[in-house]
């Protein structure tokens, strides 16, 4: 076991909602760096013996806690708890970035202004590091299809990456407003020819974050329809969202619902897909 730490009982001052768990400095033989690892459990998790799905999430200093953000709270534990009293459950492993280092991991692609390319350590940090000391630790549903990555940004990036190259992983990808863009749109090609794909996908964009970034987002989403993953996915364009922590937060709900509708058997409500 790891040495966890309760994050509520350390921290006087918080706006954690739930269970927090997490490892300080996690190190990363992949990458040879540390980072600071966060589990939220889902409210039922100490009164059962349950096993739950499981959704790895880039930025983890965003999505608990407004005290560690340094651009905004997700409300990923708040959120959460409500769409369980729904019967929708997940633990959230949030991995926290490293500063001056997330493009480069949150890229397999090198840009020549912005860096890159340590995409791939990243993701097997994930998988072959990270993932093992989950399942180990708390009661997972371990499979694929039990398995999401979930980012934005440069974290949507990345994301969609693994939901393509990682599939044996990750069955399931929230991919909110991904930077597409980075470095001369590399990540199309890599869509266009693969050859294994997620079992479920939500992508979506704010119609604020500039004409170039929907436009990506919208080809992004048309490729992904001409690959046959038409019922598999879902493709939201928010009116007037710009490219926030706010505005995710806002659509993180949504896209929630999309990916464990089916591994809970609860219901989309009607006028949310396409």
């Amino acid at each position: 076991m790891e040495n966890w730490h309760d994050y509520a009982a350390e921290h006087a001052e918080h706006s954690v909602v739930g269970s927090l768990h997490y490892i300080p400095n996690l190190w990363s033989p992949q990458l040879e760096n540390e980072r600071a690892i966060f589990v939220w459990l889902p409210e039922s998790y100490a009164a059962s013996d349950k096993h739950y799905p499981v959704i790895y999430m880039h930025d983890g200093q965003n999505l608990f806690d407004a005290a560690l953000s340094f651009c905004g709270e997700w409300g990923v534990d708040e959120t959460l708890t409500t769409l369980g009293y729904g019967g929708i459950e997940a633990i959230v492993v949030g991995i926290s970035n490293v500063g001056t280092d997330r493009c480069n991991e949150y890229s397999p692609f090198t840009d020549l202004r912005r860096g890159g390319g340590c995409g791939d350590d990243y993701l097997d940090f994930i998988a072959h590091t990270l993932k093992p000391i989950i399942d180990r630790d708390f009661r997972t549903l371990a499979d694929r299809e039990h398995t999401a990555i979930f980012g934005s940004s440069m974290g949507g990036l990345i994301s969609l990456y693994a939901a393509f190259t990682h599939a044996d992983t990750f069955g399931l990808a929230g991919v909110m407003s991904p930077s597409l863009w980075f470095a001369n749109r590399a990540i199309f090609p890599v869509i266009q020819q693969a050859t294994s794909a997620p079992s479920r996908i939500y992508l979506d964009a704010g119609t604020a974050e500039g004409t170039w970034m929907l436009h990506d987002a919208q080809r992004m989403a048309a490729l992904l329809r001409a690959k046959g993953l038409g019922k598999q996915m879902i493709y939201v364009e928010e009116p007037g969202a710009p490219h926030t922590e706010a505005a995710w937060a806002e659509r993180l709900g949504l896209a929630l619902i999309f990916l464990l509708r089916g591994l809970q058997a609860h219901p989309l409500p009607v006028g949310l897909l396409e």
